[in-house]
């Protein structure tokens, strides 16, 4: 019997998918799961005023495909909107608003779902909320009736949603993020640089082993062989020496510029290979490396914080408690587990790589087995707990809005009083004023200077006075609600962009307002 040898198929190769390919770039920012969190949100848009604004602000929302948004406009298509509004055309004339954007919206995404209010006439915006709608985040655009906005402000605040303001006016902006409570985000994408972590203080048994064994009869090494010593090891080799030497390691500024030039000293000054860069990236790593670990006060606010009964059944809540537990163990957070890049032979970097791995996976497990002691933290899922204990050093706590906060006056003396030193400090000028005037038309769009000024002056001690402020009225008087396409277009591109963070919960919000001012081309944040 003759047997017949086949060989064996190699595995099919399976390229990106379609969806991959068309949101390749944005998921390179916000990974598989802030895309999965944008697909599963649902944005509702109170639109009024010119209502240009928030359609801006909706497209580049439905470009990198939110799940689900609701347009709800009372207003038909006038001529006027043709004007300011991409995304309307003449066969729109005397349609409603909401379902001519809505439907145009949608043509730049067939993956998203769009929807209008009101379907039928008559209909009030409390039965949009009655019916059932789970909204991921509301925007409204103003100006908006007194009424309508205390609707969408009780509805979020007992739902506990996120609500976003926007308003623009002629070459004038601003949007306000009110977040409900407290806001945590974990995955705040800081700098590469910032997140190494490479424990040389503190080193655990196989790192040590590591190092020892490299540096092993480190003298008579091979000058291939010593020039390609990583620089961890060659750091711990010589914190070795030193504390042998001076009893401790180096610790003021003094004793790490010594260690320093004691790690220099080591090169071989005549390698054939052309010096020895391993060396030069063990002495620039020296300042940045040998420190002992330390809280940042970012971090500190979430281990202080007192979080409500609610609050703490939370896995964001459960995971922070596990965390403070394992640091006020080990005087330490759980270790992240990358290193940088280094120079160093291929089979020894990835034995560096792989111990740095192991002993994270073992911090993580440590978490892990605290969360699952907790009372609320059986059903908390392994892969947060990682992506926690991999940024936990980076964590921020976003307060949102406070229920008691600086009075318009306070902030607005403080504003003012820079601005007397601005040409000094070569600081820019505040654009509190743009706030301010557009902030009075919130309710009526076609206001004049004067009342503009009188509005701001309930607040503001001496408006009428202040120069920059007369000026900022005028303008806002001078657009009477009316949009210019550019700024809104802009704006609705700033405001999108907060939108896909706060949904997402990375990177860090602005807190809380922001302010731009068209004529200069410059932006502001405020805390209002």
């Amino acid at each position: 019997m003759t047997a017949v040898i086949t060989d064996q198929a190699p595995p099919i190769l399976k390229g990106p998918s379609d969806k991959e390919k068309k949101y390749d770039r944005q998921l390179r920012l916000w990974a598989a799961s802030g895309q999965q969190a944008l697909e599963d949100a649902h944005i509702l848009l109170l639109n009024s005023g010119a209502g240009t604004v928030g359609v801006e602000t909706l497209k580049n929302l439905v470009l990198p495909g939110i799940g689900k948004f609701t347009i709800a406009d009372n207003a038909t298509v006038k001529h006027a909107d043709l004007g300011v509004n991409f995304f309307l055309d003449e066969d729109c004339l005397g349609k409603p608003r909401s379902e001519c954007c809505v439907k145009l919206l949608q043509e730049l995404n067939p993956d998203v779902k769009g929807d209008w209010f009101p379907r039928e006439k008559g209909e009030s915006l409390e039965s949009l909320f009655g019916h059932g709608h789970n909204f991921t985040l509301i925007m409204y655009s103003l100006p908006i009736e007194a009424e309508s906005l205390a609707l969408v402000q009780k509805y979020a605040e007992k739902n506990q949603v996120p609500l976003l303001s926007i308003h623009s006016a002629g070459f004038y902006s601003y949007f306000r993020i009110h977040l409900p409570g407290t806001f945590p985000i974990v995955d705040t994408h800081p700098e590469s640089t910032a997140t190494t972590d490479l424990r040389l203080l503190t080193p655990w048994p196989e790192l040590s082993k590591f190092a020892a064994d490299v540096t092993a009869d480190i003298e008579n090494q091979s000058a291939h062989e010593h020039g390609h010593i990583p620089y961890v090891a060659l750091l711990l080799h010589y914190l070795g020496k030193w504390k042998d030497i001076h009893g401790s390691l180096p610790s003021t500024y003094k004793e790490k510029t010594a260690f320093r030039d004691t790690v220099s000293a080591g090169a071989r000054r005549d390698n054939p290979e052309g010096g020895e860069e391993n060396f030069d990236e063990a002495t620039a790593a020296v300042l940045k490396t040998i420190s002992a670990p330390s809280l940042a006060s970012s971090v500190k606010e979430v281990f202080d914080y007192k979080p409500s009964e609610v609050e703490a059944s939370s896995s964001f809540w459960v995971i922070t408690d596990a965390i403070k537990q394992f640091y006020g163990k080990h005087n330490a957070l759980p270790l992240p587990g990358s290193v940088p890049d280094m120079k160093a032979q291929s089979t020894i970097y990835v034995q560096l790589q792989n111990i740095y791995k192991a002993k994270a996976r073992r911090d993580i497990s440590e978490v892990l087995e605290i969360v699952r002691a907790h009372p609320s933290g059986k059903d908390v899922e392994v892969a947060e707990i990682e992506t926690f204990s991999k940024n936990a050093a980076f964590i921020k706590l976003i307060r949102g809005i406070d229920s008691t906060p600086p009075s318009i006056q306070t902030i607005a003396s403080q504003e003012f009083e820079n601005d007397k030193t601005a040409e000094l400090t070569m600081m820019p000028l505040s654009l509190l004023p743009i706030y301010l005037s557009l902030n009075a038309t919130s309710h009526l769009p076609s206001a004049s200077s004067s009342d503009i000024l009188a509005t701001v002056g309930k607040d503001v001690l001496g408006a009428s006075d202040n120069q920059r402020l007369v000026e900022a009225a005028e303008e806002v008087a001078r657009a009477k609600g009316g949009e210019l396409h550019n700024i809104s277009a802009l704006t609705g591109g700033m405001v999108a962009q907060e939108v896909i963070k706060i949904i997402t919960k990375q990177y860090i919000p602005i807190d809380n307002t922001c302010v731009f001012d068209g004529i200069i081309s410059r932006a502001q944040v405020l805390r209002i």
